[in-house]
């Protein structure tokens, strides 16, 4: 079972920055880009009446000014990761994304 602190090195790496936050809080003073996430279900498989698997689902969303961010398309290839939305609030693109991890 991979942890949530391996999907923290993930994303740090694939940004490039440590402007990777986990259900931050409204006082946390964000830089940007940055990927935001937490987590947003988590889906069992049942077997033998109980669970047989665990899978957590992470809402991930990618904050750039940039419309056309090549964080966005790296996110988007990551295994088990699908589109959910786009939206834009206050001159930054926000995608957001649901990870299977």
């Amino acid at each position: 079972m991979t942890s949530r602190l391996d999907l923290q090195t993930l994303f740090e790496n694939l940004l490039g920055s440590r402007n990777v936050y986990f259900q931050p809080p409204e006082s946390v003073k964000m830089k940007y880009p940055a990927i935001v996430y937490g987590l947003e279900d988590i889906e069992n498989t049942f077997a033998n009446d109980g669970v047989y698997l665990s899978q957590r689902k992470y809402s991930v969303t990618v904050i750039d000014e940039d419309p056309d961010s090549e964080i966005v398309v790296k996110v988007s290839q990551l295994p088990k990761c699908r589109f959910n939305r786009h939206f834009e609030s206050e001159n930054l693109n926000h995608d957001v994304f649901i990870l299977q991890f």
